[in-house]
């Protein structure tokens, strides 16, 4: 796929006036009432090949959870508690102490035996055999900024588009009067902030737009939502003329990327106070289901997520708040226990409700953070691990995904990915190929070369899909 912000004269003077493009164009075509005519980057498009899923959701532990306290049992702990690991391959990246057991029981759950740690409990009883477990995942570097940059864009050190700006690049979304892509996080944005779910080089249309979920007012989720001064007719009119001036402009100095990301977010803002208002008014909602997920800030941001899903917003990332939760160096039992408490139940409810309405077979989820936390103890006392990005666990539901299986599997002590590793690229790839695309051939011509989400890395790893 190559670039599609095309307005009409560029399209036509690049294809040499072929008629099977000018159909193409007349399908992307948006008209407003008062005819204006623009290309709209958001139309749905095609995928490369019949997808498996049509919609992402990441609920994204931003911090770094504990894959030894959550996913990835490790009893060799329990061992050596309190003395050195019996090996010379821990490369930290502070001065670790001893070995660390984890203060949490595992169990097996589902006819699968899948085992998950008590902290989410309640997922696992309902859904284990829906959870594709990856227990080798692996980053390049134990630091926050380019873990978090790696995870979300591909790329931890340059400036590159996000997932879900990629994913609306290539397949567009299915409603046009909600953003394709929407971020969630409570309290303020999280750490690098709007660089976790920037558009970078693509066009700006393909930007995740932001929402701070720990406002309960479906009117202020969204800023200036609603016009207090023009009706719904006198605004389109201000629109359509400041459009008309807008496009003159860009015919006059061609190609401005800029500009017409402007253009497109005023008609996407416009269209937003018809449906937006509506879309967060968890009122509308039966108490029942509203108590299933929990009048938390987490449950009202999933049952948000499925609202926005079932009306087909492309990709939706869920942020377990501002900063860094699941970042914790000390006093890991009571932090680790009180952010599953907040997302265990709310996450089981979510994909229940997807599962009801036969909207989780075409919904990927994905459940992790940047990279996952040592085995040792972070000195000086046993309560707290370091960063690691050498071997860690996140789970995947839904949208094709084969349920019932851990992935893989780190060392004896949980240090690095050992057995069938992951790498964070061959992740992406993956969850490009479950929504129809080609990873190689999903491509953004910038500064003279073809850009891609996985650069020159990636494989699809075909064992998790059904």
């Amino acid at each position: 796929m190559n670039e599609l912000n095309l307005s009409r004269r560029d399209l036509l003077r690049r294809t040499g006036m072929g008629m099977p493009m000018l159909a193409m164009a007349a399908l992307e075509a948006a008209e407003t009432p008062a005819g204006i005519k623009a290309v709209n980057p958001l139309a749905p498009k095609p995928p490369h090949f019949p997808a498996k899923a049509k919609h992402v959701v990441h609920l994204f532990m931003n911090g770094g959870p504990s894959h030894v306290d959550t996913f990835d049992p490790k009893p060799l702990l329990d061992k050596y508690h309190g003395k050195p690991l019996p090996t010379s391959n821990l490369r930290t990246e502070r001065k670790t102490g001893a070995a660390m057991r984890s203060p949490f029981s595992f169990a097996k759950y589902g006819e699968s035996g899948l085992e998950v740690s008590d902290l989410f409990k309640r997922t696992a009883s309902w859904h284990a055999d829906k959870l594709c477990v990856i227990r080798s995942i692996h980053a390049d570097v134990p630091n926050h900024e380019p873990s978090l940059m790696l995870m979300n864009c591909g790329d931890s050190r340059l400036p590159r588009p996000s997932f879900g700006s990629w994913a609306t690049y290539g397949l567009g979304t299915e409603n046009q009067n909600l953003p394709g892509f929407v971020a969630m996080c409570p309290g303020g944005y999280p750490i690098v902030a709007a660089q976790n779910w920037r558009s970078a080089f693509l066009p700006g249309a393909y930007q995740g737009t932001y929402l701070n979920t720990e406002l309960k007012d479906p009117e202020k989720l969204v800023e200036n939502l609603r016009n207090g001064k023009l009706g719904p007719a006198e605004q389109r009119k201000q629109l359509d003329l400041l459009q008309r001036w807008n496009r003159r402009h860009r015919e006059s100095q061609g190609d401005d990327a800029l500009l017409e990301a402007r253009i497109q977010s005023f008609e996407l803002a416009y269209r937003m106070q018809s449906e937006a208002a509506d879309v967060f008014d968890l009122s509308r909602e039966p108490a029942w289901l509203r108590e299933l997920y929990g009048d938390t800030t987490i449950g009202r941001q999933l049952l948000m997520t499925r609202r926005m899903i079932e009306r087909g917003v492309r990709f939706v990332q869920v942020w377990s708040g501002a900063g860094q939760p699941w970042d914790n160096h000390d006093n890991l039992e009571k932090q680790h226990r009180d952010l599953s408490n907040q997302w265990d139940g709310p996450i089981a409810a979510f994909l229940l409700d997807l599962d009801q309405r036969g909207l989780l077979s075409e919904t990927l989820v994905l459940w992790g953070g940047e990279f996952g936390r040592t085995p040792v103890a972070e000195l000086p006392a046993l309560n707290g691990r370091d960063h690691n990005h050498y071997g860690f666990s996140v789970w995947l539901a839904g949208g094709g995904v084969k349920g019932g299986q851990a992935y893989g599997a780190t060392d004896e002590f949980g240090f690095a990915a050992q057995e069938k590793p992951v790498h964070v690229h061959d992740l992406h790839a993956t969850m490009l190929h479950l929504l129809g695309i080609d990873h190689e051939r999903l491509t953004y011509r910038y500064a003279g070369r073809d850009f891609r989400l996985t650069d020159i890395h990636g494989r699809v790893v075909h064992d998790w899909i059904t």
